[in-house]
Parts: C-alpha cells; sequence; structure tokens
C-alpha cells in the first residue's frame, strides 16, 4: 500500500482537469439509478464492498457499482476521467499524497458542509489537511496504517541495549547493535535505513520540529534549512553513519527480509538468485510489513512465515518529547468528483461509508479506520497498538498543489541519498529547497 506518484506532473494534472465549477445537478436515488465508486487495489475488503453496495441499495433504492483500480496508473486514470461528466467515478479513493495535486485544480466537490456529519474533528487530521485547500474540504480520509519499528529481541538483547524512550536513545542502540554485531555478519545493521528511504527517514526531521515545506505569506516555501530540520538531519545522518549499512540508493522496499534469519531474493521473473541472510537487527516500516516477518514454517503445503513473539519485537520509535516520533502516515483519502451527475447520492454514500458500522469493518480487517472513535476495531494486539499509538502524531507531505511534480523528479530520494556523504548539509538542505520552490506552488 505504498502511494507514489510518477510519470504526471501538477500543471500535466492541472491542464488535463480544467474544472468550471460542481456539476450540474443530480438529486437522491430511486429504483433504476445508479452512481459509481473507485477503490485502489485490493485493500477494501470483499466483507466491506458487499456492505456497501447492499447498504447503498437499501438506504437509496439506487445501485452502487465498484470498479477496482490499480496504483500504478490511478493519477492517469483520474487526470483523464475526472474532468468527464460521462465517465468520472462519483466517488473516488484517492492517495493522500495525491490528493493536493488534484483538488487544488477543482477535481473534488466541497464537502465542507458534511465536513462534522462525517466525523469532524475525529478524523485522522493529518489526512483531513491533505484533502484540504484554504479552509475546505474536498477529500477526508478513507484508511490509514502508520510505521513503527519491529527488531529482534535476541540481537538486542546480545547487544546489552534496553528498549528507548527517547530518540536519541533509539539511536545510541542502534549504534551500539551495530559496533558490537553480535551475529558477527559482514555489513550487519544496527538499524537497516535505506540512503533513499525518506519516507521513514523524514521522522527525524520531524522530531526536531522540522518539515519539508511550510505555507508562508499565501505560498509554500521549502524549509530543509531551517535549525529544526538541521537538527534533524545532524541526527539523521549519525543514523546513516553509525547504525545503517543500507546502500545509498537502497529504498523502502522490504525491509523485512533484513530481519529474517533468511529470504530468498528473487528477479522479476521470480527466480531464486540467492538468500539474504539475517543483516539487520532493526527496521521500520507500515504495519502491515509484520505479515512478512517471523519464522518460515510450512501451512497447508506452502512456506509462510510466522511471527515469533520470543524472537521479534515491535515498538513505537520515541520522539524528543516523550510522545511518539511524528511518521509518515500511509493510506488513503476519499472525495466525490466535482463532475458528478448524482452528487445527493454520493453524498449518501459518503454518509455510508463514515458510518460506525462501516468504520469498524475497515478496522475489523487491518485498515485504520478513518474516524478515530472506531479504532479499537483494530483489535488489541501489539500490532493494532503500534499502529493506532504511531498514527497519533502521524504527518504528511506538504499540502502543496506542487507535490505530484516533486515525486516524480524523485528529489526527495536524490536528497536523502546524500545525507550520509555530505560535507555541509546546510548546503544540501539548501540546495534541495532551491529545487523544491519552484514546484511545490505549481498548478
Amino acid at each position: 500500500m505504498k502511494r507514489k506518484l510518477a510519470g504526471l506532473t501538477a500543471a500535466a494534472v492541472a491542464s488535463a482537469l480544467l474544472f468550471t465549477g460542481c456539476s450540474q445537478g443530480g438529486s437522491g436515488g430511486g429504483e433504476g439509478d445508479s452512481i459509481t465508486m473507485w477503490v485502489i487495489g485490493s485493500d477494501t475488503p470483499k466483507e466491506a464492498r458487499d456492505y456497501l453496495t447492499s447498504e447503498f441499495k437499501e438506504q437509496t433504492g439506487a445501485d452502487l457499482k465498484i470498479e477496482e483500480q490499480t496504483w500504478g496508473d490511478i493519477v492517469t486514470k483520474l487526470t483523464t476521467a475526472l474532468p468527464d461528466a460521462e465517465n468520472t467515478p462519483d466517488v473516488t479513493e484517492i492517495g493522500n499524497t495525491q490528493s493536493p495535486t488534484f483538488t487544488n485544480v477543482g477535481a473534488f466537490l466541497d464537502i465542507s458542509d458534511m465536513y462534522d456529519e462525517l466525523g469532524g474533528d475525529d478524523l485522522l487530521q493529518s489526512f483531513v489537511e491533505a484533502g484540504a485547500v484554504e479552509g475546505k474540504n474536498y477529500t477526508l480520509p478513507y484508511y490509514f496504517g502508520s510505521r513503527y519499528v519491529f527488531y529482534r529481541k535476541d540481537v538486542w538483547e546480545a547487544a546489552g541495549v534496553s528498549t528507548p524512550a527517547t530518540l536519541d536513545e533509539f539511536n545510541a542502540a542502534v549504534a551500539t547493535i551495530a559496533e558490537k554485531n553480535p551475529k558477527g555478519i559482514d555489513g550487519f545493521s544496527g538499524f537497516y535505513l535505506g540512503g533513499q528511504d525518506w519516507r521513514d527517514g523524514i521522522s527525524w526531521i520531524f522530531a526536531n520540529g522540522g518539515d519539508i515545506a511550510e505555507f508562508q505569506d499565501g505560498e509554500w516555501k521549502a524549509t530543509l534549512d531551517s535549525p529544526e530540520s538541521l537538527k534533524g538531519l545532524e541526527q539523521l545522518q549519525q543514523i546513516y553513519r553509525t547504525a545503517s549499512n543500507a546502500p545509498n540508493d537502497a529504498k523502502d522496499a522490504n525491509q523485512y527480509q533484513f530481519l529474517n534469519d533468511s529470504d530468498q531474493v528473487k528477479d522479476e521473473d521470480g527466480n531464486v538468485t540467492g538468500d539474504l541472510s539475517l543483516s539487520a537487527a532493526t527496521i521500520m516500516a507500515p504495519g502491515w510489513a509484520h505479515w512478512s516477518i517471523g519464522d518460515l514454517v510450512e501451512q497447508d503445503g506452502e512456506m509462510v512465515r510466522e511471527w515469533n513473539d520470543d524472537t521479534f519485537g515491535t515498538l513505537v520509535l520515541p520522539g524528543n518529547d516523550g510522545k511518539p516520533a511524528p511518521v509518515f502516515a500511509g493510506g488513503s483519502n476519499i472525495g466525490i468528483s466535482a463532475k458528478s451527475k448524482n452528487p445527493e447520492l454520493a453524498k449518501e454514500l459518503m454518509q455510508i461509508i463514515f458510518s460506525e458500522e462501516y468504520q469498524n469493518i475497515l478496522g475489523e480487517n487491518g485498515l485504520g479506520p478513518a474516524n478515530q472513535k472506531y479504532a479499537h476495531s483494530l483489535g488489541d494486539d501489539q500490532f493494532a497498538q503500534a499502529l493506532v499509538e504511531s498514527a497519533s502524531n502521524s504527518k504528511l507531505t506538504p499540502a502543496a498543489p506542487g507535490w505530484a511534480a516533486i515525486e516524480a523528479k524523485n528529489i526527495m530520494e536524490e536528497f536523502f541519498a546524500q545525507i550520509r556523504d555530505a560535507e555541509d548539509l546546510e548546503q544540501l538542505a539548501k540546495d534541495t529547497n532551491a529545487k523544491l520552490d519552484p514546484l511545490l506552488n505549481q498548478k
């Protein structure tokens, strides 16, 4: 469920959309009426889809058609479909970092009048901000995932380090593990953090009060060179230099394979090219990574990973203030197309999506519900607890109209890849600000 934009700039989206306002009408539903909802990927489970279609039919008399799209081409499809009243989905899921680009060019209906009815301030606020423009709400959170720490209890114990309560203690612990290298493995990492893994590494900037950009005097301004951001960069550089042996070009993909005792390495065709022995004591990843961490066991004729509490543990990355460190949250928003011919029916669907019943269905299927009042539906195991606690202080990328262009150009990846070896972090930050500033406000 990684949300990434590729191949389209914000300007391209804007030029394709050219919205002039909300759709022209539409009313309540009835027999023979129908609307379409787009979901992306398989994250929305069958139970949830079945509930939506049956409940929508019962409440409105109209039909709901749910169509599944893919993350790889969703931006292209939305850019083409949203401005076309004949083909637009009435309601659509959208990646949280994708929301600003589309909301800033008028792609979604203003649903500010429904904000309180759909959950109000109980909704995950970082996602609310991603879907808002000038104080008005256009998309709202659909579900969330959050990043936290997975670690090898056996390796931590062998290195003689204890559970950290602050970010400084975490940094010291993973550096100690790397230095002691209890397993005696070449290239062993106390904490595996890829050089281009900015979605995890950004937490060190956030935790020190820094940010990628801020809204100042009516426009977005890059702030990677602020005193707070630089303090975070200095901490992060120490992590790269003392705890992680991950390559500078490594991204945030499949970190779990370095935590397991062994994992097969496969090429693009699925051919096994080698094994990865345990090479890291600690990783940071979205909560759903726990399904890929554990002992390799046979189950129904297949080899699967089975979590072992004696070997593996979880913890929320601690901040500098006794609270969880701010982490980059994954997940989706949802909104009504401005070109929907049936906005009233679409609003009724939104009411069902944000109902207690549907929110609980999401939680029971491992998706963080948009409304935090229903977070209990996730359960009470360590993964649910870590997910909720880490999300309580989560952040997103700046809600700037040009963020899509920034992701398309891999600017953050290039910036983070240089942190380990940088002799002048402030100059590196200023150089990156110069790349960000022309794009942040691009519509």
